[in-house]
């Protein structure tokens, strides 16, 4: 006679199930590792666009700050148009969001001279032949910023008045904004 004997083993291994959970489970990382390279990337090229901003506010207050003192301007210019600063109009600076422009004759931005045929540039390296400053340098088109210069009075001091740039641009799916507040005095 014949006896037959099933040896009561276990195997080992994965099944289907731990194999798919595995498998969800990499697949959620690397989803997630994709998520934040991307979210990167935007912040990295969003740190230029902030850094351009600054630079372009930076330069409305100094190009006013050149005016008054080279008397390009009067004091009584050195307001919004249609303003209120010193009790009167004349102001040469446009009130509200404005494009950045190629400055116009006066030198000035923000003011009803920039030339809107010239979108305002900024020049972030050589183009393919390695030259800084030929026609085919790299280029950034400023077109999707604006600037609005506010001008306002310091109540009780006539000689002194607030000059607030806020430049606004879109990076990707974030609107950003960046404001700088300087003060200007009527004394050169």
């Amino acid at each position: 006679m014949t006896t037959t004997r099933c040896a009561n083993r276990r195997q080992s291994g994965f099944t289907l199930i731990e194999a798919i959970i595995a498998i969800l489970i990499v697949s959620i990382g690397i989803l997630a590792l994709i998520a934040a390279y991307t979210q990167g990337f935007i912040f990295a090229t969003a740190s230029q666009y902030d850094y351009i901003a600054e630079k372009k506010a930076q330069e409305a207050i100094e190009t006013i700050f050149t005016a008054r003192d080279t008397k390009l301007i009067t004091w009584q210019q050195i307001c919004n148009v249609g303003g209120n600063c010193g009790g009167g109009g004349g102001g040469v600076f446009l009130a509200g969001p404005q494009p950045l422009l190629d400055p116009g004759p006066d030198g000035l931005v923000g003011t009803g001279d920039d030339d809107p045929n010239k979108p305002d540039k900024v020049v972030v390296g050589p183009g393919p032949d390695g030259i800084l400053g030929t026609a085919d340098d790299d280029v950034i088109i400023l077109g999707m910023m604006t600037r609005t210069i506010a001008i306002t009075d310091i109540p009780g001091n006539p000689n002194l008045r607030q000059v607030t740039v806020t430049i606004n641009y879109r990076v990707g799916q974030f609107n950003r904004q960046f404001i700088l507040v300087s003060y200007i005095s009527s004394f050169a």
